[in-house]
């Protein structure tokens, strides 16, 4: 993906190879701090809301678990800002032209005129992710650390997905579960079938959007590998149900990166996406 980057950084003398990795929702928040030498993750934190709140809110609640870990006072080499929504669209690279950007949004998100538009380039897939990203965040972030780096959550998840499991020549549906939100990615080989993203509330929602997606790529429930991961146990009620109608479901661990020492527990609940900024 093309790094898209602020024109302000730190000088060179500051170099701490210490990374920090952010993802904002509507629904949650969470950071991860790497030193990117020793390949070991430094610590994270991670919040969900109890309901949906306003980006305003967001940021609100962004600024105090800053404070919390005292952040803002820190010094970083590197900053990562991934923004986790619905508000996006895949553009085959041929069709897409950077003028055009609300036209790719305004069929499947309400697109307001103050919007800042963004768009990631997934790597080998000939794929532009158009999205909106949230301006008030990378506002506070740039005035915080100056120069950073921001993506869509799903621009990460899709392009990590296919470097780290490329070798499933039969389709594959992973789903990275979340609270609230559920982003579906299928895969075949080394192509992206799919990616789409869904807000749920009941565990009903969240199967139906699954089966759906199923139904519409003509995949067997019967047969077709669907792997779930993130904010979800096989004692959740949301896997039993979907269990009944699949029968190739499993909870599924990945391989959220390659290179970092994931040693403590509360390690291995950090977002995949969060991670695999890293």
């Amino acid at each position: 993906m093309t790094k898209k980057k602020t024109n302000s950084g730190l000088d060179i003398a500051d170099t701490n190879f210490k990374k920090l990795s952010i993802q904002v929702s509507l629904n949650g928040l969470s950071f991860c701090v790497a030193d990117t030498v020793s390949q070991k993750i430094l610590y994270s934190d991670r919040q969900v809301f109890s309901e949906e709140l306003n980006p305003i809110r967001v940021l609100e609640e962004l600024t105090q678990l800053f404070q919390k870990h005292d952040l803002a006072n820190k010094v970083f080499d590197e900053v990562v800002l991934i923004h986790r929504n619905t508000l996006f669209a895949l553009v085959p690279r041929p069709l897409f032209q950077v003028n055009e950007l609300s036209n790719y949004l305004k069929f499947n998100t309400k697109v307001l005129p103050t919007d800042t538009l963004a768009y990631d380039e997934i790597e080998n897939q000939d794929i532009i992710n158009v999205y909106v990203p949230y301006t008030n965040i990378n506002n506070y972030i740039y005035d915080l650390f100056g120069e950073f780096s921001f993506f869509h959550n799903g621009s990460i998840l899709v392009q990590s997905l296919l470097n780290n499991y490329p070798k499933n020549k039969e389709a594959v549906c992973y789903v990275n579960v979340g609270k609230r939100q559920l982003d579906i990615t299928v895969t075949s080989a080394k192509n992206l079938k799919l990616y789409n993203s869904f807000l749920y509330e009941t565990k009903e929602d969240f199967v139906y959007y699954l089966l759906f997606v199923l139904e519409q790529l003509e995949l067997d429930t019967e047969t077709v590998p669907v792997k779930l991961f993130g904010d979800i146990s096989e004692d959740d009620e949301r896997y039993k149900l979907s269990y009944n109608y699949i029968e190739n479901i499993a909870i599924f661990a990945p391989d959220a990166t390659h290179h970092l020492e994931l040693g403590e527990p509360q390690d291995q609940s950090i977002d995949f996406t969060v991670l695999n900024t890293l």
